[in-house]
């Protein structure tokens, strides 16, 4: 091998050696380098390298900028109407909240308010309470402490009170009459004016001799056959004209009554209340007077009746107080507001009737005709069109009892007539009576009774004699009491005494009403300290001698029967709380009552609401609201538990 060929060779070797060497040294130089060398030289050679970097970043800093300018104003050019929008929503959520808050601030109040007035009248009504019983108390110690001098000038102001209200009482009824008379004169004047207008009408004449030329004897013929018919349809004309005038004349008593109950609403004199009282007692009278006369059949005017009757006993009731010298309690009070507001609603019903009624509608009415104005407006009155509500004016169950058949006297013996006299005359021995003697007989489909007449030396008397066996069924004395001599305590006493004396023992005294001179009272049977308010008797005790002169005890006689006193299924704390929340209790007690022909045991609770007294009547097995009523009319009634 030469040299050179060697040489070369070798050369080849001796380079690659060296590159693979220099390649291989390269990383771990880098890796070795020290940190300050390196640092001195980046110091070095930084200056001129820096300015560019620099300026770059700033560059693009600038593009981002712009950029993002240009791109916000894009964005804001699309959505403005999406920020008008977003605008509106928030404004309406800022008063949606705004009326919320007002909304719970507005509750809140009217929540506070209410409870306020609640115990506002709650207040009232204990401090209303309170004044009553101290009112009582001091009548208690009055009557206990009064000289024999004060008790005569007492009862001689009381009895020109009642002369005073006597003679109001007949002037009223006096002027009421004159005009009636003046308006029924003024009525035939008008009448007798349009017929004779009628009469002498034009052409009139003329069709009169046209008629006699056809021929006198078609004419007289004619006449013959009708006489007869047009003097009945001028009769039944004449009797619509005053059925009419009886319609016109029971709209203005309902709009007098309107204005004087108005006034008795407010009025706070002792003069213009007797007046007024007066008024409304007399006009109550002559409404129930011409409600006879209309072309009705009495059970199309019973709710009517039915009202005006205690509403002349209520005014009367309250005349008397004031006549005394004594203030309208709250119960007085509310009588007339509820007064007036039923007189309004009969008034209103009565005016539309009067107003679509003419003769020929009175006629039809006459005709027995359900199709005219006057009888369909009569008949939805009835038909509970006007709203009253439930009301106790003589005691719980006093005129709502089921009377079916004389349970009470089956099984008993019938009596002769002259039975019927011995019985009353021992019946009635302490009465002093001097002769007996019955008139007659009343048979009814429940039961007979003979008619009983007593002479006595404070007047006569009368009663009924159940014809199976020998019962007291009713009885009334007709002498008049003037005067206040006896309790109501003590006329109780007195009134059971008579009860046991005729037969009726374990009766208890569940109401009593008294006006000053007689002492009302209803006693109910009683068994296991359980009242059955099925079985009722009516006293009636004369204040000024200490006697009873009425009492009637149908109810008694048809519904009485031994029977045990039924249990309660639930507590009277769970029956009480059943009642309303503001309802405030008084007095509470297990009774049985009444219900669609059915006796229901019941917790009968009394109280009031709103100054108002009720009874109200939970089931005693099922826990349910049997009945309410409420306390209208006699002021003094009340319940003794």
């Amino acid at each position: 091998m030469n040299k050179k060929e060697i040489s070369s060779g070798t050369e080849k070797a001796e380079s690659l050696t060296r590159k693979s060497a220099a390649t291989a040294s390269k990383p771990a130089a880098k890796k070795t380098s020290p940190k300050k060398s390196t640092v001195k030289s980046t110091a070095k050679t930084s200056a001129p390298k820096s300015e560019k970097p620099a300026n770059a970043k700033k560059d693009v800093k600038k593009v981002k900028k712009e950029k993002a300018v240009k791109k916000n104003k894009k964005v804001k050019k699309l959505s403005e109407k999406q920020i008008k929008r977003r605008e509106a929503r928030e404004q309406k959520k800022l008063e949606a909240a705004k009326i919320r808050a007002e909304k719970k601030q507005k509750r809140l109040e009217k929540k506070l308010d209410a409870k306020q007035k609640r115990l506002d009248r709650i207040a009232a009504l204990k401090e209303a309470r309170a004044e009553r019983r101290e009112k009582r108390q001091e009548r208690r110690d009055l009557l206990k402490h009064e000289s024999k001098e004060a008790r005569i000038e007492r009862r001689r102001e009381e009895h020109a009170a009642k002369v005073e209200a006597r003679v109001a009482k007949r002037e009223a009824a006096l002027a009421d009459k004159r005009a009636k008379r003046e308006h029924r004169l003024k009525v035939r004047a008008e009448r007798r004016a349009e017929r004779n207008e009628k009469r002498h009408a034009p052409g009139f004449g003329g069709w009169l001799a046209a008629v006699i030329s056809l021929g006198v004897t078609t004419l007289a013929l004619g006449t013959m056959l009708t006489f007869g018919w047009m003097n009945m349809n001028g009769m039944q004309a004449d009797m619509a004209t005053i059925h009419t005038e009886s319609l016109y004349e029971l709209n203005a008593i309902f709009d007098n009554l309107d204005t004087n109950l108005l006034k008795a609403r407010v009025s706070n004199s002792k003069n213009e209340q007797v007046r007024l009282l007066s008024d409304i007692a007399v006009q109550s009278e002559m409404a129930e007077v011409v409600l006879e006369r209309l072309p009705l059949d009495m059970s199309m005017t019973q709710n009517m009746t039915s009202f005006v009757n205690k509403m002349g006993d209520s005014a009367q009731s309250m005349l008397y107080a004031v006549a005394n010298g004594q203030k309208l309690t709250d119960s007085q009070v509310a009588s007339l507001e509820h007064m007036y507001r039923t007189n309004l609603q009969f008034k209103n019903a009565v005016n539309e009737i009067t107003a679509n009624c003419n003769e020929k509608d009175m006629l039809a009415a006459m005709k027995g005709k359900k199709d005219s104005s006057f009888y369909t407006g009569f008949d939805t009155i009835q038909n509970n069109a006007i709203e009253t509500p439930k009301e106790i004016h003589d005691g719980p169950f006093a005129e709502n009892i089921d009377k079916v058949t004389a349970k009470n006297l089956e099984g008993l013996t019938e009596i002769t007539a002259s039975r019927a006299e011995e019985l009353a005359k021992e019946y009635f021995k302490d009465y002093k009576v001097t002769d007996v003697k019955c008139t007659g007989e009343t048979a009814a489909e429940q039961l007979t009774v003979y008619n009983v007449t007593l002479t006595t030396d404070d007047g006569a008397m009368s009663a009924q004699i159940s014809k199976l066996g020998g019962k007291v069924v009713e009885f009334n004395s007709y002498k008049a009491c003037k005067d206040n001599n006896f309790s109501v305590e003590r006329c109780i006493d007195i009134a059971e005494d008579f009860l046991e004396e005729l037969g009726y023992d374990d009766m208890k005294a569940v109401w009593t009403s008294e006006n000053g001179t007689t002492c009302n009272l209803n006693f109910a049977y009683e068994e296991d300290d359980v009242v059955f308010y099925s079985d009722i008797i009516k006293v009636k005790v004369c204040e000024e001698r200490g006697i009873v002169t009425g009492m009637e005890g149908l109810s008694y006689v048809l519904n009485h029967i031994e029977r045990d006193a039924p249990e309660a299924s639930i507590s009277k704390s769970e029956a009480k709380a059943k009642l309303h929340e503001g309802f405030e209790v008084e007095t509470s007690r297990l009774c049985v009552i009444p219900v669609d022909g059915e006796e229901v045991l019941c917790y009968e609770f009394y109280g009031t609401y709103d100054e108002a007294d009720f009874y109200i009547y939970i089931d005693a097995k099922t826990a349910e609201e049997r009945e309410v009523f409420t306390v209208i009319g006699t002021a003094q009634g009340r319940a003794l538990l």
